[in-house]
């Protein structure tokens, strides 16, 4: 805001609010004549930092009102539930899935991970090395539940077998059928299975630990 019209907003709020000149110099502790001559005669040019946002809080009106800088936008956020249930890359871990709070994530970088939508992601920790060096014990994962409802695609998925919620690389046989594999080559892949057997959760879409 140019500092003429930084003195035209003051004066503009003072009228409105029913106070005058002197009351305003009082708020920022100076002479009763300095807020007139702050309006009518330019001096000083531009009022302090402190007087501006003292006489902003007197008005009722936001300090970029008075010349001060406009507020930054607010964050555009999405949140998602952390699950309480690990996903294993493991043996397995057995459980319900149910959400033990949230986290806010920006938007625009979740839009960008699922372009699909962010309706239906959520957020998981590993237990167990299988999936290593991808996935380590304690990291956290995002999953995309939408993509249940698309045409399998090879890559790492949250899904049930056998009871166990497991995290794990799945890729389509040749022959036919899905193939269960763990990047640490301790774990043989297990396969194929067929894709009725198998109950996908969400597929594996971001990754994230500490730094080891």
């Amino acid at each position: 805001m140019e500092d003429d019209a930084a003195r035209a907003a003051l004066d503009a709020h003072r009228i409105a609010r029913g106070h005058d000149y002197a009351a305003l110099s009082r708020v920022v502790g100076r002479n009763a004549a300095y807020i007139q001559q702050y309006i009518k005669r330019g001096s000083p040019r531009r009022l302090a930092e402190r007087d501006r946002r003292l006489l902003a809080a007197f008005l009722g009106v936001p300090d970029a009102a008075l010349g001060g800088p406009e507020p930054a936008p607010a964050p555009d956020l999405v949140t998602l539930p952390r699950l309480s249930v690990a996903a294993s890359a493991g043996p397995g871990a057995l459980g319900e899935e149910h959400a033990i709070g949230r986290i806010a994530l920006d938007a625009a970088w979740l839009r960008q991970l699922a372009p699909h939508g962010t309706a239906d992601l959520a957020l998981l920790s590993v237990e167990g090395d299988s999936m290593e060096p991808t996935l380590h014990d304690g990291d956290e994962i995002i999953v995309d539940a939408a993509a249940t409802r698309r045409p399998l695609a090879d890559g790492i998925w949250v899904l049930r077998h056998d009871d166990a919620l497991l995290v794990k690389r799945l890729a389509r046989a040749a022959a036919g059928g899905i193939v269960i594999i763990s990047d640490n080559r301790a774990y043989p892949p297990s396969g194929p299975h067929p894709p009725a057997a198998l109950r996908l959760i969400g597929r594996v879409i971001w990754s994230g630990g500490r730094v080891r």
